[in-house]
């Protein structure tokens, strides 16, 4: 019998005895391997036995002897990677715990050598990298040797590999797990330009992981709310969210704005930047670049490039998380894992609380309105008490918000201001903007679509209309939505609706009145009015007594038909409130003045009072559109008064061509006009005498026309003007210069 038949025999008679006998199988192999010690085999079908037995110290030792023995054997290095896989893994079964425990046995300097050349046995980028992570995390000794090669390995893989976006799994692994280890050991001595050059890295993999879209292949399902915008309403918290290559619990990073405080905390220290070594938080760290920003004209050389580069890193890094948890108060829905329930989402747009107010007290605020319109066009400093120092562009401006409708109001105004105070100082040196814009092109934030949405709102608080304009106009027309493409969130149409009504608002602070109707007509086309005409909260009945405010204020409002077609009525009522009370006559404007101020009556009671003595001093009044879109009690017992002696015998041509609305008077109309009149002002709560002699010397047409329009005051109001707006839209636009 030859040696190598001999062995054979021995392993095979072993393994026929290992499951009724296991020491006697021990006993037979070794007996074999001390007849045999160089037969590899042997050797093995000795480890399988104590393996599988889940023996850990005297697999560990045979795995031992193999590794010196046999370092070529392919079995070997099989049973390697199975191992070194379940190091790598996260799994907590039984198996997989006991090949960890039998690594463990092995003394340390074969550890650091198995997991190097199982490195060099790896062929998969990913697979090596990690590889190599195992051995830096145990020995952190061979950080120095391997760190910065293996950072550079998996940042050229991003490249080569063509990965689209910067959360990718090469860059998740140098910025989660390779960076910090890098960093934190002082045994290294690294460029300033390599830490600042990771930092960004580590900055653009954070904040594109925060910002990240919901996303695509999760067919979003919940019920609309009725008569909102088509909006998602629908929390994205519980979305899985998978980076390619890695693993759904991998994919996951805890805390990402602390750990770049983290980073940065290092990266700051091991540069010599000026400042606390540790940053305590975004909002400290940016009074200290203001300090900072004060000394640095007078510096130079070194010095001056350490102290830009500081700025423009922490300044970057502040302006991306503000103006992130804006967006996410302001637009939860852009974002995955951000709790679309919660509120929003919400637009920026000019304030109308002062519509009600006198046209005179406005009048003189407009007449200079072209020169600082001039002012706001160029790089504009608006004048303004609250500018402590030179970076006050639009400061002393009020945003407005319903606290109750926003609960997150406070945080989400400071986060506004903070990103406005950070994009000021990163513009506040020709250095630091040059600077600033490098990271911005190598980032590409010009495609990132929260961003754009930050800074039209931050120049539309600036008072840079013009600017914000053609940036809304980019936006409206990417966003456009594309007919028989409807997104399952509707995003695309919501998101359209918004650049609308904000590019209205814009017009009109503009004085541009017909190009705000167009846009706000088009919003409102799109829009179902609610079931019933919102109640009013003590808050809506306080408001008005407020002291008025300057008229250069902004509002947060919700994307809501609820509170879009009041700010559309509103923001026409403005349109063309100046237009009708102007010296010229002007009876449609003023007619359709008297439409709008039916909605939030009596607000409008004043000014529609001054509309009533306008139209006394021109002794006539033709608005063919009267009976078809005025039903406000108050307003008919004023018109029908007009018409009596008493009124003043005011001739009014307010019945149009075809005799619809007098055809056929139900015969429960035939009552007296003024009963029906007092009795629809009971109705509405209102105080003051009707009977004013209304049927003597009245039209018959008039009469019945008036006694039909009575019937329908308990018209839902909002629905009476919808229909106002999409009837009557080419000649509301016409009716503008």
């Amino acid at each position: 019998m030859s040696a190598q038949k001999d062995c054979e025999f021995l392993v095979k008679r072993a393994r026929e005895l290992v499951s009724d006998d296991p020491c006697a199988a021990k006993a037979w192999l070794i007996t074999a391997r001390t007849l045999y010690p160089a037969d590899f085999n042997i050797q093995y079908e000795m480890y399988i036995i104590e393996r599988n037995a889940e023996r850990t110290a005297s697999a560990g030792r045979l795995l031992y002897d193999m590794f010196i023995n046999f370092p070529d054997q392919p079995t070997v290095w099989r049973e390697i990677s199975v191992i070194t896989a379940a190091l790598r893994s996260d799994s907590q079964d039984k198996h997989a715990q006991f090949l960890r425990g039998l690594f463990e046995t092995l003394p340390g300097r074969v550890q650091c050598e198995m997991l190097l050349k199982a490195t060099e046995q790896c062929f998969n980028t990913l697979e090596k990298a990690e590889m190599l992570l195992l051995l830096l995390k145990r020995f952190p000794e061979s950080v120095v040797q391997h760190g910065v090669n293996l950072g550079e390995t998996l940042l050229e893989a991003e490249v080569s590999e063509n990965v689209e976006t910067p959360v990718n799994c090469f860059r998740k692994l140098f910025v989660c797990d390779v960076l910090p280890l890098v960093i934190n050991n002082m045994d290294m001595r690294l460029p300033a330009s390599l830490m600042q050059k990771y930092m960004l890295k580590a900055a653009e993999f954070y904040i594109g992981y925060v910002t990240r879209g919901p996303s695509p292949d999760v067919q979003i399902q919940g019920s609309q709310e009725a008569g909102s915008l088509k909006s998602p309403n629908v929390s994205r918290g519980s979305q899985r969210y998978v980076i390619d290559g890695l693993s759904e619990k991998s994919s996951v990073v805890a805390e990402p704005w602390e750990r770049l405080l983290d980073i940065l905390a290092v990266v700051g220290a091991r540069c010599e930047w000026q400042g606390d070594k540790g940053q305590r938080s975004y909002v400290d760290m940016l009074l200290r670049l203001k300090e900072l920003c004060r000394y640095l004209p007078g510096l130079e050389g070194d010095t001056r490039s350490r102290c830009c580069s500081q700025v423009v890193i922490c300044a970057a890094l502040v302006l991306f998380r503000s103006a992130f948890l804006y967006m996410s108060s302001v637009q939860p829905a852009l974002f995955q894992g951000v709790n679309a329930l919660s509120s929003g989402p919400w637009i920026l747009i000019e304030d109308l609380s002062s519509v009600y107010n006198d046209v005179e007290v406005e009048r003189g605020a407009v007449k200079h309105a072209h020169k600082k319109r001039k002012l706001a066009d160029g790089r504009e400093k608006t004048m303004s008490s609250d500018d402590e120092d030179g970076l006050g562009k639009g400061r002393g401006r009020h945003i407005l918000v319903n606290k109750t409708e926003m609960p997150s109001w406070s945080e989400t105004l400071e986060n506004f201001r903070t990103a406005r105070e950070s994009w000021d100082l990163l513009h506040s040196h020709d250095g630091l903007e040059t600077e600033f814009k490098k990271i911005c092109a190598s980032w590409k934030t010009d495609g990132w679509l929260w961003f754009r949405i930050f800074l039209t709102d931050m120049i539309i608080y600036q008072g840079q209309y013009r600017k914000a304009l053609s940036s809304l106009h980019q936006m409206a027309a990417v966003l456009q939505p594309q007919p028989g493409q409807q997104s399952p969130s509707g995003q695309a149409s919501l998101e359209h609706h918004r650049a609308l009504i904000q590019q209205a608002s814009c017009h009109y602070a503009l004085g541009e009145y017909r190009m705000a109707c167009e846009k706000l007509l088009d919003v409102v086309g799109g829009l179902v009015p609610p079931n019933q005409e919102p109640t009013k909260t003590p808050e809506d009945q306080g408001r008005v007594k407020t002291k008025t405010r300057k008229g250069n204020d902004l509002r947060l409002l919700p994307c809501t038909s609820k509170a879009v077609l009041p700010f559309c009525l509103q923001l026409m009522l403005a349109c063309f409130k100046l237009r009708a009370f102007t010296d010229n006559r002007d009876d449609l404007s003023l007619g359709h003045v008297v439409v709008l101020l039916q909605y939030d009556w009596p607000h409008g009671e004043m000014l529609f009072l001054k509309a009533v003595d306008k139209i006394c001093q021109q002794g006539s009044f033709q608005y063919e559109n009267f009976f078809n879109y005025v039903t406000n009690i108050d307003m008919l017992e004023e018109f029908a008064y007009l018409r009596t002696p008493e009124g003043g015998r005011i001739q009014l041509e307010l019945l149009p061509n075809q005799g619809m609305l007098i055809k056929n008077p139900s015969p429960a109309l035939g009552v007296e006009l003024n009963t029906l009149l007092l009795q629809g002002v009971q109705a509405m709560d209102r105080h003051h005498t009707v009977t004013r002699g209304i049927t003597k010397g009245v039209k018959e047409d008039f009469r019945l026309a008036m006694e039909r329009q009575v019937s329908r005051c308990g018209e839902n109001l909002l629905n009476v003007l919808h229909r106002f707006c999409i009837n009557e839209k080419i000649i509301i636009i016409q009716s503008l210069p």
